[in-house]
């Protein structure tokens, strides 16, 4: 991850409490689990809704709308109505404890 932008400090993230900030122009929610940091596009592939308005649970955030849900590590629909996935983005770590910098890389990943 080359080109990764600091969003935010992992003090600043909230468990299972996604978070929208704007990288590289888009918007992506940002959500700490207890697998990890994960980045997803904030945007509902099913309802063009923020998908950060909505709740988190075991890896997935669903949107609030329409209760589709995604995994946050994949960006795969997990619950109908939605049916096409969601990007994601490589997320890093650096640093130690809440003082840690939260680094998004702006171009999605492919997810095999």
């Amino acid at each position: 991850m080359s080109e990764a932008i600091e969003v935010c400090v992992l003090g600043d993230l909230r468990h299972n409490v996604a978070r929208r900030f704007i990288v590289d122009g888009r918007p992506i929610a940002v959500v700490r689990t207890d697998e990890g940091v994960f980045a997803i596009e904030d945007r509902c592939s099913h309802a063009d809704v923020a998908l950060s308005d909505g709740e988190v649970e075991d890896c997935t955030i669903e949107c609030w709308l329409h209760g589709s849900a995604f995994d946050l590590r994949t960006g795969a629909p997990r619950s109908l109505p939605a049916t096409v996935p969601v990007p994601v983005y490589p997320v890093r770590v650096e640093g130690d404890g809440d003082a840690a910098a939260v680094l998004v890389e702006p171009a999605p990943q492919t997810v095999h």
